[in-house]
């Protein structure tokens, strides 16, 4: 194993306390949205936190599959990821939605470039049987 880089960042104060990242740029109050989905101006969550970096996780290593399969056409694409904070009778537990647009690209290259970057994104080999992900291709109406 060759660790490429490493990173941190220390959360004081759970969900209702502040996180900063080793080198600062992540500097953020906590708090939960209320029961309407608002949150307090100027903080974030976990969960937007990891649609964050999963969203972009995502869209590397499309551009990476891409790249291996000679897919040169990637115009202006772009991977959103909706992470839920759910509960049932078990407890607390998450879920990912990943709607990707692939403007440039047929609906078969497309999915193919989905499914390929599924298997080799860390987020999704991190969350692969923990969580449900549903993959969406977005594409322009007709």
């Amino acid at each position: 194993m060759k660790t490429i880089f490493e990173t941190s960042a220390t959360n004081t104060g759970g969900r209702a306390g502040h996180v900063q990242s080793d080198n600062g740029v992540i500097d953020f109050d906590i708090r939960m949205p209320n029961s309407h989905g608002d949150q307090a101006p100027g903080t974030t969550n976990p969960e937007q936190l990891f649609a964050a970096a999963y969203s972009t996780c995502f869209a590397g290593a499309i551009q990476h599959v891409a790249k291996e399969q000679r897919v040169n056409a990637l115009g202006d694409f772009q991977v959103t990821a909706t992470i839920s904070f759910n509960q049932d009778e078990e407890g607390f537990f998450l879920e990912a939605v990943l709607d990707t647009y692939l403007p440039t690209l047929s609906r078969e290259v497309a999915e193919q470039l989905i499914n390929s970057a599924h298997e080799i994104c860390p987020y999704s080999k991190a969350t692969r049987d923990n969580i449900t992900v549903h993959l969406n291709l977005l594409e322009d109406e007709a």
